[in-house]
């Protein structure tokens, strides 16, 4: 009775599993259009106007937190004394909220004596409009250094800018605290940036592209690896998808807009930004499009490969394709389309291309979201995010209970048969069928 008990309980979680994961790459996304999709793990948290009230953000939790404009928020985190800390804040302004050329967040990362590790500012450029902008700030343990050097508690310090013209409404955040791996042991790295890397164009792919739907959020960007792919964008909308780039690897993204199907030809500018951002959520670059009802296409310009040693060079497109992982591309379409082309999608192409073979990591052992599994090579072919490939591996061990489950019972099935024969055979034999005397007894 237990046994069916639990071959029940094993049979109906593997139903549960394959029924989570039964959707269309690219289509579990709970957000509406221009709403971003904030993680679903993430945990509520309060900025503090004074450092000393700040409240600690753990590593490796999202926390969700707000902001009103003019503020200086406070947050703390306990960092250690050999580890590389990165701590980032994306920007989430309301959907109709406006914005102006400039506003935007800057973050600092220091320490109890108020001196400054490092800051990073981002905004929404000349495009003014709302959308998800994100930045990061770190602080790097080295030889010889003076500031930021020592284990204990840092500040982590949010400030937002805005003209007075922009909306007033408070900004939503979502926060991340992470810590890089350590190197191995007797490694020896350079401490120098690379003096040059390939900055050709690539050829151009050949085949169809394929559909492959974005996601509202970081959370919910969708894998994407080498390929042409297609999906549709909204004004004021937000898409997000996710590359696996290893050590060594050259990443390379075209974001083309189609037409408008309603014929019309009105000019706006900015009207397309396409962002890529690194594993720790560092802002990468970004490229903007106009467009006058006509097809228009941006590239990002070309990026080194990644490397360890691309963090001590002083353009940030370069020192921020410091690790491997999965990088975050996103295409945002201006709300300014709605006035002359309506508030349907647009069709949407982008071309991404992930040159060099893998190198080796120079991390000791597990090196968590600062590498590139097999796993992800595998989300990436089926185009799923985050939630999903997380649920499709608790399919795979849950089916793989399932299937260990199936040879017990069946053994078991097959151990009870033959000792069910055993005792048929040695078992009296019923009256009126006796066999016949044997001779010799």
């Amino acid at each position: 009775m237990n046994r069916q008990r639990n071959r029940g309980r094993v049979v109906a979680a593997a139903l549960a599993a394959m029924c989570a994961v039964a959707v269309l790459p690219g289509q579990a996304h709970a957000a509406g259009p221009g709403k971003y999709a904030f993680d679903p793990a993430a945990k509520n948290v309060q900025g503090a106007e004074t450092n000393v009230e700040a409240s600690t953000l753990d590593e490796g939790v999202p926390y969700r937190s707000t902001i009103e404009p003019g503020q200086k928020l406070y947050y703390r985190v306990t960092l250690d004394d050999v580890s590389t800390a990165y701590v980032s804040a994306v920007a989430v302004p309301g959907d109709s909220g406006a914005v102006a050329y400039g506003d935007g967040i800057t973050i600092s990362l220091r320490d109890l004596d108020d001196s400054r590790c490092s800051s990073e500012r981002a905004n929404f450029g000349s495009g003014g409009y709302a959308r998800p902008i994100t930045a990061y700030a770190y602080r790097t343990p080295k030889e010889g250094g003076t500031t930021c050097q020592e284990g204990g508690q840092y500040d982590v310090l949010v400030e937002r800018e805005s003209k007075e013209t922009s909306s007033p409404a408070a900004w939503d955040l979502e926060l991340r605290f992470l810590q890089e791996p350590r190197l191995k042991s007797g490694a020896s790295m350079p401490t120098a940036a690379p003096s040059g890397f390939p900055s050709a164009t690539p050829e151009p792919l050949a085949g169809q592209p394929q559909e492959r739907s974005g996601g509202a959020g970081y959370s919910e960007a969708t894998g994407l690896e080498t390929g042409q792919w297609k999906d549709s964008v909204a004004p004021g909308e937000t898409r997000f998808y996710r590359v696996p780039v290893d050590w060594g690897q050259q990443i390379h993204t075209t974001a083309r807009l189609a037409n408008s199907p309603n014929g019309k030809t009105d000019f706006v500018g900015n009207a397309l930004t396409l962002s890529l951002d690194n594993p720790a959520q560092g802002h990468v670059a970004d490229t903007s499009l106009s467009y006058s009802g006509r097809p228009a296409s941006t590239s990002l310009r070309p990026l080194p490969p990644v490397s360890y040693r691309n963090r001590f060079a002083s353009s940030t497109q370069v020192n921020t394709m410091r690790f491997a992982g999965w990088y975050y591309l996103s295409v945002s379409l201006s709300p300014k389309l709605k006035e002359s082309y309506g508030s349907e999608p647009i069709r949407l192409e982008l071309a991404v291309q992930v040159k060099n073979k893998a190198e080796e990591s120079p991390y000791e052992g597990d090196a968590g979201v600062f590498g590139v599994t097999e796993r992800d090579k595998d989300t990436a072919r089926k185009g799923q995010n985050q939630q999903q490939a997380a649920e499709s591996g608790t399919m795979q061990v849950v089916a793989a209970a399932g299937i260990g489950t199936g040879a017990v019972l069946v053994l078991g099935l097959g151990v009870w048969t033959l000792l069910a024969r055993r005792r048929a055979a040695g078992a009296p034999v019923a009256a009126g069928h006796q066999p016949p005397p044997q001779q010799g007894w």
